[in-house]
């Protein structure tokens, strides 16, 4: 078949990372696959699949060429896919990648967008759940998943020396990262540090958003945390694996994918739960998770500082059970139910 993906951006995120992985693997099964995009979209993972990119920054309906399936992620991609599917250029399928209603402004076109096709796939129970309450669309769930790439290269025992616990810092300014809770996080690993001086803290963020933030700069310059910054998977799977506690402050995610990579690679999990990271976080089984209201993260991070066996526990567990979780499954996932919703859609 013929995709088409009107897609925003590629840059370094968790669903991005996901159109990235289905599309390769769309195009690696035979499918021709031509990813649509508006002058600002940036690409930062390795694509197979053509990619388009128009002059103005407003996908439209005009810019999407036919195909088989137009597969929309983001409430600004559904309403010109709509359109184009309306003009005999192929199905629209909506993959749902986070359910903007709820934590960004413009709701008043991001919630009428779940109005525009019931071929709707969903990332989780929580998500397929909450948008089934408010518009009566049961999508179907397409799992995240972990490439075999990220995996545990246990260099901790190598390591030695304090305990590294470490966090995802997304850029501030823009309001787009608020459901992150990371004024919360910085405030719970304060009370972390005060507790244990010994422990490294270690931020994450994605380069061109370290060149963007003064906010995340300003962070660096406290001296309180380590700032990584890396242009690769290589280096961000090493993160991950000289990671001994990885801490998840977000309260509101459909897939919350770094927790799931860094449980593959290795680390204990501390989590807020935000939803889709039940899919699977599991408390006291394989990570500590609580509810926000609970202000309960810096005392869970320093229960597994202070408990090896539970840390070590734990941290085997995330592992085995993040083993679940595979692009493959994924990807065989959303070909299976594409195919069974146009088959239906032609069939009446």
């Amino acid at each position: 078949m013929r995709y088409i993906l009107p897609v925003y951006t590629l840059c370094h995120g968790g669903a991005q990372r996901m159109i990235a992985e289905l599309a390769n693997r769309l195009v690696d099964t035979g499918h021709e696959v031509l990813i649509v995009m508006p002058s600002q979209g940036v690409v930062e993972y390795e694509i197979k699949a053509r990619i388009l990119q128009v002059k103005e920054t407003i996908l439209q309906s005009r810019h999407i060429p036919k195909g088989d399936v137009i597969l929309s992620n983001f409430y600004t991609t559904a309403y010109p896919a709509q359109q184009a599917s309306e003009e005999g250029k192929g199905l629209h399928v909506r993959l749902s990648l986070c359910y903007e209603p709820t934590f960004l402004r413009d709701n008043q076109y991001s919630f009428p967008s779940y109005h525009l096709t019931p071929h709707l796939l969903v990332l989780s129970r929580w998500q397929q759940d909450m948008i089934f309450l408010n518009h009566g669309i049961k999508g179907r769930i397409v799992p995240v998943g972990v490439s075999r790439f990220f995996h545990n290269m246990h260099i901790r025992e190598q390591l030695n020396g304090p305990l590294r616990i470490t966090s995802i810092y997304r850029k501030e300014e823009g309001n787009f990262s608020w459901h992150r809770e990371q004024k919360y996080l910085l405030a719970e690993l304060d009370l972390v540090k005060a507790a244990h001086p010994e422990v490294i803290l270690n931020l994450i963020t994605p380069p061109g958003e370290y060149a963007e933030s003064e906010d995340i700069q300003f962070l660096q310059s406290t001296g309180k945390y380590n700032i990584y910054t890396p242009e690769n998977d290589e280096e961000l799977r090493y993160h991950y694996n000289e990671t001994d506690i990885y801490v998840s402050s977000g309260s509101y995610d459909t897939g919350s994918l770094p927790g799931l990579e860094a449980m593959r690679c290795g680390a204990a999990l501390v989590a807020c739960y935000s939803g889709g990271n039940t899919e699977y976080a599991v408390h006291e089984r394989n990570c500590l998770m609580s509810y926000r209201y609970e202000n309960r993260l810096a005392k869970d991070v320093i229960r597994l500082i202070e408990d090896d066996h539970l840390r070590l526990k734990l941290a085997k567990n995330g592992e085995r059970d993040s083993n679940v979780f595979t692009w493959e499954k994924s990807y065989s996932e959303l070909e299976r139910i594409v195919n069974d919703i146009v088959s239906r859609f032609h069939a009446n």
